[in-house]
């Protein structure tokens, strides 16, 4: 099952699995845009494809997806979790139901969809669980906190989740990009070098997945970005202008 699956990333991702003839449900808010990738799918080698459209942030919802997917797929061994949304900075800054509106997005509707998964798969006692959370979480910035913030908390629970489950049998990925040219970052003019595709993140994601990966950070140079990152003293932190 894959949650935000007209993302890009997702998208991408989606069509590594199709070619291994994989059984896929996909999860999106827009009709239109899930059957097209569906057909897509489908052309690529799927063996099978179903959808269903869902706004992550209606909670009551989230159990009729995932006992639609249940019955669908006769059980689901895989689900990724790959829906957000990317602020602008300044918005969230004044407004509070814009800041609201991340956090509900980023982290509560994920928050409730891993919920009702974990306990899925811990009754099952296998599966595996991977979220795309971000750089952005791993030290707040003064140009993105907002989206930051809600993705370390993303990372922070998938880490105390990966712990409880991993004495079932449930492995938990924690995926990490950087920045990815996607319609999400379209607003941002200066790409340079350090934008990937997301072709090569759905590659690292699948590498992840296949390999039971804790912890990866796509491309792998964010690794030792974000350690230095992290390990500068809030004094100077602070006075970097980004």
């Amino acid at each position: 099952m894959i949650v935000g699956a007209s993302s890009a990333i997702a998208e991408a991702t989606a069509r590594l699995f199709a070619v291994d003839g994989d059984r896929l449900f996909l999860v999106g808010r827009d009709s239109a845009r899930l059957e097209a990738i569906a057909d897509d799918l489908r052309v690529r080698g799927a063996a099978q494809v179903a959808t269903t459209v869902m706004d992550a942030t209606d909670y009551d919802q989230h159990a009729g997806v995932l006992e639609k997917a249940i019955a669908e797929m006769d059980g689901l061994d895989t689900v990724l979790i790959a829906h957000g949304v990317m602020p602008d900075q300044a918005v969230t800054e004044q407004s509070v139901e814009a800041a609201r509106a991340v956090i509900e997005t980023n982290l509560f509707s994920v928050v409730s969809l891993l919920t009702l998964v974990a306990n899925y798969m811990e009754q099952q006692r296998e599966g595996l669980i991977a979220v795309i959370s971000s750089v952005a979480g791993d030290r707040g910035r003064k140009s993105n906190y907002t989206y930051g913030s809600s993705k370390a908390a993303v990372s922070a629970f998938l880490q105390g989740l990966r712990n409880r489950l991993q004495t079932v049998g449930v492995h938990v990925v924690t995926i990490k990009p950087g920045y990815v040219d996607t319609p999400m970052t379209a607003r941002f003019a200066d790409k340079n070098f350090l934008y990937a595709q997301p072709a090569k993140i759905a590659k690292g994601i699948r590498r992840a997945i296949d390999r039971k990966r804790n912890v990866v950070y796509l491309p792998s140079f964010w690794r030792p970005i974000m350690f230095v990152a992290r390990a500068l003293p809030e004094s100077l932190f602070k006075r970097l202008n980004f």
